[in-house]
């Protein structure tokens, strides 16, 4: 396919037809993007929300897993509900209640740890996804990243969990600044793209810190140039999930970001196909992230993370 602007308006067409018809929190957050909602939409989410929170077990999870529960009270907020929606709540306080248990990220110190400031004494605040001797990878998020490292599955998981707090407000709670600045201390020796931190567990903690709004800022523009200086000549990246990197450049407010997405548009059209969807791997999500860079590389702007922390 050619470059430019012809290449994002022929991913675009494909995208509009591909969303048309899906009865999906993906079609409609897609058709909204578009600037083409049905009218039926409206409905259709308030449908979808009461569907969502039916399966939401009494302990206030979904399934018993970290991800799946994390994910469902996205998705609601995503549907309009506020976080104060009974279903919401239950969700948020599930993950609450898991902040510094054990099996969370970076619990207990040896030296080699130490070393690398992963450790209880660097790292506070995070949630733990389950006990220490159950295994959860390799796991698969929503985006489609598959995460096969323990370690890195379980800090995946608490900057998965961390984006909840902050969309439910729940920023100035002690432990969740306590989460955002062992991230900030984190990503301060992350100045290679390989290295004790892989390239996708960088993404994971940019798309967090993303949402800390004005103290951050600073580490995630610092962030966004480090993404920027490893993307490829076909516009995607060596040694990370290309759609979860854009879905976490997406929640910045940089100027950079923008400039990343005009160089990825070659790399989506490329990878799209002729239904206008990307593969069976988290079709409808990859397909929503791809319509979501195309848009802000011509400048729209996209549903980026809260500027400022609530609470």
């Amino acid at each position: 396919m050619g470059h430019g602007r012809g290449v994002s308006a022929t991913s675009l067409e494909r995208l509009a037809l591909y969303f048309a018809g899906p009865r999906t929190r993906q079609g409609i957050l897609a058709r909204a993007a578009l600037g083409a909602p049905d009218p039926a939409d409206g409905s259709l989410a308030r449908e979808l929300v009461a569907r969502l929170a039916a399966d939401i077990r009494p302990d206030g999870s979904v399934a018993g897993g970290a991800v799946p529960t994390i994910w469902r009270a996205h998705e609601l907020l995503d549907l309009g509900t506020g976080p104060d929606h009974p279903a919401v709540a239950r969700l948020v306080a599930w993950l609450m209640n898991r902040q510094d248990e054990p099996g969370a990220y970076g619990e207990g110190c040896d030296k080699p740890h130490h070393g690398q400031r992963v450790c209880r004494h660097y790292v506070q605040g995070f949630f733990s996804p389950a006990p220490a001797d159950q295994r959860l990878a390799p796991i698969t998020f929503p985006n489609g990243k598959a995460f096969r490292s323990e370690p890195a599955a379980r800090f995946a998981i608490s900057c998965f969990g961390v984006r909840l707090a902050l969309r439910a407000g729940l920023g100035a709670r002690p432990r969740v600044v306590q989460h955002l600045d062992s991230l900030r201390r984190l990503a301060e020796q992350w100045t290679a793209w390989t290295g004790f931190f892989a390239p996708d567990a960088m993404v994971a903690g940019l798309h967090a810190l993303a949402y800390g709004g004005p103290d951050y800022r600073r580490t995630v523009a610092t962030l966004v140039d480090l993404v920027s200086a490893h993307q490829g000549l076909d516009g995607f990246w060596p040694a990370a999930d290309g759609f979860a990197t854009l879905e976490a450049l997406l929640a910045t407010d940089q100027p950079e970001a923008q400039r990343v997405m005009r160089r990825a548009a070659p790399g989506i059209a490329d990878r799209q196909h002729k239904d206008g969807g990307f593969g069976t791997t988290a079709g409808q999500e990859r397909a929503l992230i791809a319509l979501r860079a195309l848009r802000r590389a011509e400048g729209v702007p996209g549903p980026q993370a809260p500027s400022l922390r609530s609470g």
